[in-house]
């Protein structure tokens, strides 16, 4: 049975829109102000690493497919990208052109609940905000890691948004602090 990992960067107001240059939101780029050192990079590429396959939703799928097939790199982030699996939920996307990609459609809830049982791993949900509120919802998240970034941005698309009606518990598992005050919390479900 696969689990489920949800890894966001974050302002300290909750924000997780556009945290890379490539965007009209007014504050693009907000986390290329800030430095993780070789320990927050070293994080994300284990991280990376660690995972079976990834679930993206739809906008992130489409940067991530728009620019990670043309990449390469020694240290294998970008061979890694390319040759994993991955899952996109979409009820848009027909024809995927990323290398190894399966399109999800249909109840976001009910496709990954499947998923979940048919990987065994990590399944690495990075970005896609929308998505990742709907699992949250549905109990589908195992562990939550959120790379806060000390800024406060005051508009954007926030990672918590309604969850249902019902409280989600999470238990924090590990704190570490990376570079000119990044600061990565994980959360487990419980």
């Amino acid at each position: 049975m696969g689990t489920i990992v949800v890894t966001e960067f974050i302002s300290l107001d909750g924000v997780i829109e556009s945290p890379g240059p490539d965007s009209s939101y007014e504050h693009a780029g907000w986390t290329f102000d800030f430095d993780t050192g070789e320990a927050g990079m070293g994080f994300k590429f284990q991280e990376l690493m660690e995972a079976e396959a990834q679930l993206l939703g739809r906008v992130t799928y489409d940067g991530f497919a728009a620019a990670w097939p043309s990449m390469t790199d020694e240290a294998g982030f970008a061979e890694k990208m390319n040759g994993m699996p991955k899952y996109v939920v979409s009820s848009t996307l027909d024809e995927p052109e990323w290398n190894n990609t399966t399109v999800l459609n249909g109840d976001p809830a009910e496709t990954v609940a499947k998923l979940k049982d048919e990987v065994d791993g990590v399944i690495l949900v990075a970005g896609s905000g929308r998505l990742a509120q709907a699992l949250i919802a549905a109990d589908l998240v195992d562990e939550i890691r959120l790379m806060v970034f000390p800024v406060v941005l005051g508009s954007g698309k926030r990672l918590f948004g309604p969850t249902g009606g019902a409280k989600k518990r999470f238990a924090l598992a590990d704190t570490q602090a990376f570079g000119s005050g990044v600061t990565l919390m994980t959360y487990r479900a419980g």
